[in-house]
């Protein structure tokens, strides 16, 4: 048993791992009366809000290929099979496997932290196989999903599984939203690490870290670090008559091509999706994921060419795509705001 639970059981009495979870009505979720009802389906096309969580092996591409497809498939296998026990002990309710990572659902915030540590603390205890040894990593948030057909869809599954694909081996991810949700005891197990750009969120996510290794004793915990404040930096980009300011509301764009981008370049030597600008706290980075490259000249330098490359921006300057701005290229002109 975790530390994180083993500190619930002082707490409140519980003698089994899903006992603190015998109740109906909490936190909108379907983690209910007893076990079975856990593992009931919800009705069809239901919205309710839950914990979603993401747990997958660290490095399976490099156990596959050090142990073999046998061995390193049966050390994948004994990680799911644990991760699927601690999470139905905790209420929870696995809706699939996909490979070496399992998805699953929780009622209650508390649970799905404590089945974490769980997860983490059991796999951890799992000896190292032919010398490699074993880690997981997992993201987890709470919020409003859509069930159907055993399945669940909606942004906030998204959002945990941007979460574990920010974990390193061994750690455990949630979102700010997840936090306010916990009890008391629980929140003081977590820290917050940053605001972050999630893949498809307009606005920065703060993404907190939950703290499973440690003593019994869980008040000895050191204090979450204050985050400072992100600087009021902000970029303008200009194209033609088109001015679009990436600020703490907008944290990313796209050039290229394709009509869906933000900003539309309609030279051919540029690609579909030509690059991307991220704000990445007090920064702004130019990423090219074009075939031909991107061609970046900041006021009085010479020209930078970026070849799958990415480069922070500064000052002001202007940005080519596909081909040099000796050439004629079509710009966008930058700007940093302060």
């Amino acid at each position: 048993m975790s530390i994180l639970a083993s500190e619930m059981d002082k707490k409140s009495g519980r003698d089994g791992a899903s006992a603190g979870f015998a109740r109906t009505g909490v936190d909108g979720g379907w983690a209910a009366k007893t076990m079975v009802d856990a593992g009931e389906e919800p009705p069809v096309g239901s919205l309710r809000t839950l914990c979603v969580l993401f747990a997958d092996v660290s490095g399976s591409t490099r156990l596959y290929e050090r142990l073999g497809d046998a061995e390193a498939l049966h050390a994948v296998d004994r990680c799911l099979k644990r991760m699927v026990r601690v999470a139905e002990g905790y209420g929870g309710r696995v809706i699939k496997t996909i490979g070496d990572e399992i998805l699953t659902v929780f009622g209650l915030a508390d649970a799905a932290l404590q089945a974490a540590c769980e997860m983490q603390q059991r796999v951890d205890d799992l000896p190292p196989v032919s010398g490699i040894k074993l880690a997981i990593r997992i993201g987890f948030h709470r919020g409003p999903v859509i069930e159907e057909n055993n399945d669940v869809f909606g942004d906030s599954v998204n959002v945990a599984s941007r979460l574990t694909d920010l974990a390193k081996a061994g750690q455990i991810i949630t979102s700010f939203e997840t936090t306010e949700a916990l009890t008391p005891l629980l929140r003081g197990s977590v820290r917050e690490l940053d605001q972050v750009t999630v893949k498809g969120k307009e606005s920065e996510t703060r993404v907190f870290e939950v703290m499973w290794q440690g003593s019994a004793d869980m008040t000895m915990l050191s204090p979450s670090p204050v985050v400072r404040p992100l600087p009021r930096t902000r970029l303008k980009v200009r194209h033609q008559h088109v001015s679009i300011l990436i600020d703490g509301q907008r944290t990313h764009l796209t050039l290229g091509r394709e009509l869906g981008n933000d900003i539309v370049i309609a030279d051919r030597r540029s690609s579909r999706t030509h690059a991307r600008i991220e704000r990445r706290r007090d920064k702004f980075v130019l990423i090219d994921l074009s075939s031909n490259g991107t061609y970046v000249t900041f006021e009085g330098e010479l020209e930078v060419a970026l070849k799958r490359e990415e480069i922070a921006l500064r000052g002001r300057g202007h940005i080519c795509f596909g081909r040099t701005y000796a050439e004629d290229a079509e710009t966008v002109d930058f700007e940093l705001l302060d």
